[in-house]
């Protein structure tokens, strides 16, 4: 195997990872209210510029902000579902959608409103430089924030098997009327479900922000991306986003390496569909 392609898949893996924690929180706000969270995107941007700000303004590196754009990010997630997704939940399919749909627009345009469109990248933080093993280049963000998306994965599957709290969501997920006869407060679920959804791209957010430009839209990107690993991995599977994420990573950027880079996301996409096809359940759904 030559370096460049081990490179390659290297450069794919550590993407891949970050790809699945953003994905990992979309497919647990879907699997346990069964609704689709548009504006998933533009909360990964809020944690972006959660940490962009916190180091311009504070000089808390993004490393040490990630607590704290968690917990924002919760907050936010969870005042969300009280006081409009909630309001939606008993009504019509697409009333749940435009909900969503119309956050996104909002938390998009309120970011342009107040931060500008304009691009930032922050200045070099604790994470920066490249590690180089032999002829292979590791960036330092990158590959620190690949690991950093495995062990807060890890945590969140710790968390939904082992707790009391955990294995409420799992129950809620599998059947939400047997959960409700077992005397699970459904409601504050799906209330602790949103914000944890969110707060884990507040921590994706915060990894990406050491090395990737920050700016209003950036989420549209990353959002689509994450509705197409949810969908391979099954709706609701966090083993199933994760796998995909990976799958994803390392297919855009082999796509890129073997075929000219303009085409990598329609590689994604193309594989995205034909699995579809073929199971449509996903890769781990049911």
């Amino acid at each position: 195997m030559s370096y460049e392609l081990l490179q390659q898949l290297i450069n794919g893996l550590l993407i891949g990872f970050m790809y699945a924690l953003i994905a990992i929180g979309l497919t647990l706000i879907w699997g346990v209210m069964n609704i689709v969270n548009f504006a998933h995107g533009d909360f990964l941007m809020v944690g972006m510029f959660t940490s962009f700000w916190l180091f311009t303004l504070y000089g808390i590196d993004p490393i040490v902000s990630i607590p704290i754009c968690f917990l924002i990010l919760f907050i936010v997630g969870w005042g969300i579902y009280r006081f409009i997704v909630s309001k939606v939940m008993k009504g019509p399919m697409l009333a749940q959608v435009v909900v969503t749909f119309g956050v996104s627009i909002f938390v998009a345009n309120l970011a342009v409103y107040f931060w500008t469109p304009d691009f930032r990248l922050l200045p070099p933080t604790i994470l920066q430089g490249t590690w180089n093993i032999g002829n292979l280049d590791l960036s330092v963000p990158k590959t620190v924030s690949a690991f950093g998306s495995i062990i807060t994965t890890i945590l969140v599957y710790l968390f939904l098997k082992k707790t009391r709290t955990g294995k409420a969501i799992l129950a809620t997920e599998m059947d939400r009327e047997a959960a409700l006869l077992m005397g699970i407060n459904t409601e504050r679920i799906n209330s602790l479900s949103f914000g944890i959804g969110l707060a884990l791209v507040g921590v994706a957010g915060a990894f990406l922000s050491t090395y990737y430009y920050i700016y209003p839209q950036v989420g549209s990107q990353f959002g689509t991306l994450a509705f197409c690993i949810v969908a391979l991995g099954g709706f609701g599977s966090i083993g199933g986003a994760f796998i995909a994420g990976i799958l994803v990573g390392l297919v855009q950027t082999l796509g890129g390496f073997f075929f000219d880079p303009s085409y990598k996301y329609a590689i994604v996409f193309a594989i995205y569909l034909i699995t579809m096809w073929i199971r449509p359940q996903g890769l781990l759904g049911w």
